[in-house]
């Protein structure tokens, strides 16, 4: 079994800029689609929530999937926790009723976020509310409100651990299978600073005409990125490898070890707070020739004006049987197949 790492680059279709490294909000915001907050939450929230994700980080797993004719093993540890309900209906049964798949295989029923997370998801959310009450709608974004009328509500959350130099995770777009269209992503940081890396795809048609783009930024204990809608369709993202690093020195004491000063630590706990639309329960989700739940993708090569990017769904099953998929594949439509409502179908008042 191999540990997946970045390959090195024999050759270069598309001609890069050097890295530009974005050192504050505003550069953020400036250069990508996304907003950067610092000191989102209060420090002894921050500090309780890092010691508790770090301790269930333990148990956590590295994700095994076949890449060709080998399997890797993803270089970090990671787990999944969802809320009691769905953001958009009070009913606790919906993590029965969903049955997630994950690199072609069906997961098991995820943890329900612990209390300190829900603490830590409000102060989440409002600032995503805000940032988006502030930004124009893109026509295939969801139009419909969360249980207490917000745009947008997590109901989901990835988290990894980065321990060390040299965990990472290679340039990916996150799947849009059960996010859907121009999804909207926190990404929490706990822990020793990580720089977390945005590569530009440029369109098929600009290729011969400019150059990408790729930005680092540094992202500090207790700081929130917001990968705003267009992210996923026009960048894809990754956390490199270190040569060195600094530690955390958390500024409250474990409760398990009152002592003071706290020991460092070299992880970093990303927690990447989610929307798991209504639209796109597991239950609607295509199936490929394989039997087995197809996963949805942007059309990143061919994108026009960000009002017509185009998806699709596309087998998948690959990851998990010797890497011996099928050849389905199926351009994603929106009112064929009964998604939504969706901001074009609402008109420009929830723009």
């Amino acid at each position: 079994m191999s540990v997946l790492r970045q390959p090195p680059s024999t050759t270069q279709s598309v001609r890069r800029l050097l890295p530009l490294t974005l050192t504050n909000p505003s550069m953020v915001a400036q250069h990508t689609p996304c907003t950067m907050h610092l000191s989102i939450l209060p420090p002894e929230l921050a500090c309780k929530l890092f010691y508790a994700m770090l301790d269930r980080s333990q148990s956590w797993k590295r994700n095994k999937w076949w890449l060709f004719d080998r399997v890797v093993e993803s270089p970090h540890r990671t787990s999944f926790y969802a809320r009691k309900t769905d953001g958009v209906e009070s009913n606790e049964s919906w993590q029965e009723a969903a049955q997630y798949w994950y690199n072609g295989q069906q997961t098991d029923p995820p943890d329900t976020f612990p209390d300190v997370m829900e603490e830590a998801c409000l102060y989440v959310e409002n600032m995503v509310n805000k940032e988006m009450q502030r930004r124009p709608r893109l026509p295939l974004e969801w139009a419909g409100r969360g249980s207490e009328g917000q745009i947008w509500r997590a109901n989901v959350a990835a988290s990894n651990c980065y321990e060390g130099t040299k965990d990472s995770v290679g340039f990916h777009s996150d799947h849009l299978t059960y996010l859907g269209p121009y999804p909207t992503i926190a990404s929490l940081s706990l822990g020793t600073t990580r720089n977390f890396r945005l590569r530009e795809v440029v369109p098929s048609a600009e290729i011969h005409s400019r150059m990408a783009q790729t930005f680092n930024i540094p992202l500090p204990h207790n700081s929130l990125v917001v990968m705003h809608a267009s992210t996923q369709e026009k960048f894809k993202h990754s956390v490199p490898p270190q040569s060195t690093l600094d530690l955390y020195r958390p500024l409250f004491p474990h409760h398990s070890c009152l002592e003071y000063p706290s020991k460092p630590s070299n992880c970093r706990i990303n927690i990447t707070f989610r929307f798991y639309r209504p639209d796109f329960r597991p239950p609607s989700i295509p199936r490929c020739y394989c039997g087995v739940p197809t996963i949805l993708r942007p059309d990143m090569k061919n994108r026009h004006d960000g009002q017509t990017d185009k998806y699709w769904w596309t087998c998948y099953a690959g990851a998990q049987k010797e890497g011996k998929g099928c050849s389905f594949w199926r351009v994603m439509d929106v009112k064929a197949e009964g998604r939504g409502p969706t901001i074009s179908d609402v008109g420009s008042n929830e723009r």
